[in-house]
């Protein structure tokens, strides 16, 4: 008779011969060496993420005519509006939410690093809309008051930072706490 069990643990799915798991480090490493996860990379590596994908959303908000924001507008207080109005100002302003994304990931992981589920990240977002949209933007030239916005401009760049914010804030709670453990209810 072959025992099935060895020959499993032998084909390298972590069974041992007694049906015991065994922990794998990242690295490949035996029991015990189990490698956490580290936080500064991955805060670096989430918001290069969030920068790249949220960013291109934001960029085909605008190209769809779904806001009046220029896909640049971080980078309004630096350029000419004339520059980024061009491809190359709308890279650069890729370039300035990819780095805002990373500095907003590394704030995060700071703040609220430890909290479990997506809803933080939602607040996260609201948040920074509102900072940005609300109080930073109009004083620095970045956009116009949100009293002379259209109610698409105001709800597409609300729902896009509201899911650039649960990217961040899920992502890290599904990391870092054992999110990716627990029964759905």
């Amino acid at each position: 008779m072959v025992n099935h069990t060895q020959g499993t643990a032998a084909a390298g799915n972590g069974n041992s011969a007694c049906g015991e798991r065994k922990s794998f480090s990242q690295n490949g490493g035996a029991a015990g060496e189990e490698k956490k996860t580290n936080r500064a990379f991955f805060a670096l590596y989430l918001g290069f993420f969030a920068g790249i994908i949220w960013g291109a959303v934001k960029i085909i908000e605008y190209i769809f005519k779904f806001t009046r924001v220029i896909p640049a507008f971080l980078a309004e207080p630096f350029y000419r509006h004339d520059f980024l109005l061009t491809w190359q100002g709308t890279l650069v302003g890729w370039l300035f939410f990819i780095v805002f994304s990373i500095l907003a990931s590394f704030i995060y992981m700071f703040l609220f690093g430890k909290v479990r589920g997506p809803w933080m990240g939602v607040g996260y977002g609201i948040a920074w809309w509102c900072l940005l949209y609300l109080v930073i933007g109009p004083w620095t030239g970045m956009m116009g008051s949100m009293y002379f916005s259209d109610w698409n401009t105001i709800l597409t760049d609300f729902c896009l930072f509201l899911v650039w914010g649960l990217f961040i804030g899920y992502s890290t709670a599904f990391e870092f706490t054992e999110e990716h453990s627990r029964k759905p209810a």
